[in-house]
C-alpha cells in the first residue's frame, strides 16, 4: 500500500494494518504530518499540530502493540475539535483567542479516544465559539474545502472535516449543535453522524451529563468510511442502544425498511433555498434504497414552529458562552452581535420555555415514524458558499443566510435523536453531495446499518479531493 492509500484507508483499516504489523504508529504519524505540512498551509484545517507529542505517543503505541497489548484503536492518528473535548496542557481556543486558561486534564471524551490507543496529531480549527456553519475566524483564518479551496468546507466541524477529507488524519472528532456535523460532513463528502443526546460525554472525566447550548449539541466525529465511525463510538460511547456493538450493527444488513422522503424543511425565520442538484440527491438516494428492496414512499413531518424553540436554545446558549468568555472584549463584532441577538429575542426565559417545548415537538414529529423507520431529507440545501461570503456580514444577516442554507438538520438537535449525512454522488461541477438519514431514539445501530448499505452499493471512501 503507496503512501497515499494508507493516509485515506481510515481509522478501522489502519487500526487493523497495525495489529497485523504491516505497518506501524511511527509510520502512519510520520505520513500525516508531513502531509500537513504540505497540504495544510492550503487548507488551515489545523489550529495545532501536536508533532513531537504525536509521535512520542506512537512509538509508546508500538511498544505496546510489541509486547502484546491490544486496543480497538491502537496507535491511529487522529484530530481533536478546538471545542468541548480538552486536552490536558492544551488551551481549548474554540475558535477565538479570548480564552487562556490551559486544561489540566482531557475530557472524557479523550481519555476514552487515548485509553483505546489513540494518537491525537492536532486540534482542528472552527468558527469563533462554534457558532457559524462555515469555518472563519478573525484569529484562525479560513479554513477551505479541499474539494475546491474557494468554498467553505462547512462549519462547525469545518477543521476536522477539511483535514480528513484531504487525507492529513484518518479521523476527527466534531461537534454538532445545529448540523455542525452533517454540514461538512455532506459539504466534503464523508460520513457525519450526529448521535443521541448524551451519547458521549461532553464534559471532564467522569460519566456526569454535561450539556451545551439548552441541550442541542452533542460530540460525535468525521470520518471516510461508516466502519471508522462505527469503531469510534464504540470507543466513545460503548453502551451501544439494544446492547451488541456499533460494529457489529455497520457491518449486519438492516433488512427490509420503510424509508420516508421528505424535502420540505422546517420554518426557521425564513424559507429556505433548495437547490434542485439537492432534490436530486434525495430522489437518487430514494431509488437505490428502493432497488435494494426497502418501501420507499413520501412523508411529511409536522414541524409546526419548531423552528422558534431551536432559535432560543440556540441564541441563548451563545449569549451564556459569550457571558463566560474570560476575554469578552477580544471577540469578533459579530460573535458579540449574536450575544445582543439572543439578548434581545431569546431571552433565558424563552431557551427555558423552549426546553419545555422539547415534548411536545417530539411527541408531534415523530409521528412521521410510526409510518416509517428512517427519514430521508437533504442534508444541505445549497452547495458549499464561496470563502468570505459572509465576511462582512452581522450577526443577523449570517442567521438569516445560514437558516436559508442549513435548514434540514437543525430539528433533530432539538429533539435529540440521532441523525446522519451520507455521500451520494457529486453536483454538476464535482463538489460532495450528501443525504440525511433520520432515526427516532435509539436508532444509531439502524442508521449506521442502512448507510453501510449505501456505501457497498456506491463507494464514497476511495474518491479523493484535489488537494490531497
Amino acid at each position: 500500500m503507496d503512501g497515499a492509500d494508507l493516509a485515506f484507508a481510515g481509522i478501522a483499516r489502519q487500526a487493523q494494518l497495525i495489529r497485523d504489523r504491516e505497518v506501524s504508529s511511527r509510520e502512519l504519524v510520520e505520513l500525516y504530518l508531513g502531509r500537513i505540512e504540505r497540504l495544510d498551509p492550503r487548507l488551515n484545517a489545523f489550529r495545532t499540530v501536536f508533532a513531537e507529542q504525536s509521535l512520542a505517543a506512537a512509538d509508546a503505541a508500538d511498544g505496546r502493540r510489541d509486547g502484546g497489548a491490544q486496543a480497538p484503536m491502537l496507535g491511529v492518528p487522529i484530530a481533536i475539535k478546538d471545542e468541548l473535548a480538552e486536552l490536558a496542557g492544551d488551551v481549548t481556543r474554540v475558535g477565538t483567542d479570548a480564552f487562556d486558561e490551559v486544561a489540566t486534564t482531557d475530557s472524557e471524551m479523550v481519555r476514552r479516544l487515548r485509553d483505546a490507543g489513540a494518537v491525537i496529531v492536532g486540534k482542528t480549527n472552527l468558527p469563533e465559539l462554534a457558532i457559524c456553519g462555515f469555518t472563519e475566524s478573525k484569529t484562525f483564518g479560513v479554513t477551505r474545502n479541499p474539494w475546491e479551496p474557494g468554498r467553505t468546507p462547512g462549519g462547525s466541524s469545518g477543521g476536522s472535516a477539511a483535514a480528513v477529507a484531504a487525507g492529513l488524519v484518518a479521523g476527527a472528532s466534531g461537534s454538532d449543535g445545529a448540523g455542525s456535523i452533517r454540514i461538512p460532513a455532506a459539504l466534503c463528502g464523508l460520513f457525519g453522524l450526529k448521535p443521541q443526546r448524551d451519547r458521549v460525554p461532553l464534559g471532564p472525566p467522569g460519566d456526569g451529563v454535561v450539556q451545551h447550548w439548552h441541550g442541542l449539541s452533542v460530540n460525535g466525529c468525521l470520518t471516510r468510511s461508516v466502519a471508522d465511525t462505527a469503531l469510534w463510538l464504540d470507543v466513545t460511547a460503548p453502551r451501544a442502544p439494544g446492547g451488541g456493538s456499533y460494529a457489529e450493527a455497520a457491518a449486519t444488513g438492516p433488512g427490509r425498511l420503510r424509508i420516508g422522503v421528505s424535502v420540505k424543511a422546517p420554518w426557521l425565520a425564513v424559507p429556505p433555498i433548495l437547490d434542485q442538484e439537492m432534490v436530486v440527491a434525495v430522489h437518487t438516494a430514494a431509488e437505490l434504497l428502493a432497488a435494494l428492496g426497502h418501501r420507499v414512499d413520501g412523508v411529511e413531518p409536522r414541524y409546526g414552529m419548531l423552528g422558534n424553540r431551536v432559535t432560543a436554545r440556540y441564541l441563548d446558549g451563545i449569549r451564556e458562552d459569550v457571558d463566560a468568555v474570560p476575554h469578552p472584549e477580544r471577540l469578533e463584532r459579530r460573535t458579540r452581535g449574536f450575544a445582543r441577538l439572543g439578548r434581545l429575542v431569546a431571552p433565558p426565559w424563552l431557551a427555558r420555555r423552549a426546553v419545555g417545548g422539547e415534548a411536545a415537538d417530539a411527541a408531534r414529529v415523530f409521528a412521521v415514524f410510526e409510518s416509517c423507520d428512517v427519514l430521508l431529507t437533504p442534508t444541505v440545501s445549497t452547495p458549499p458558499v464561496e470563502v468570505g461570503f459572509w465576511e462582512r456580514a452581522g450577526a443577523l444577516r449570517t442567521l438569516l443566510g445560514m437558516t436559508r442554507r442549513y435548514p434540514f438538520t437543525v430539528a433533530w438537535n432539538h429533539l435529540g435523536n440521532p441523525a446522519a449525512s451520507v455521500p451520494i454522488g457529486t453536483t454538476s461541477t464535482g463538489l460532495p453531495l450528501g443525504v440525511q438519514l433520520v432515526g427516532p431514539a435509539d436508532a444509531e445501530p439502524t442508521l449506521l446499518s442502512l448507510a453501510a448499505q449505501i456505501e457497498a452499493e456506491r463507494p464514497w471512501a476511495d474518491r479523493r479531493p484535489p488537494v490531497s
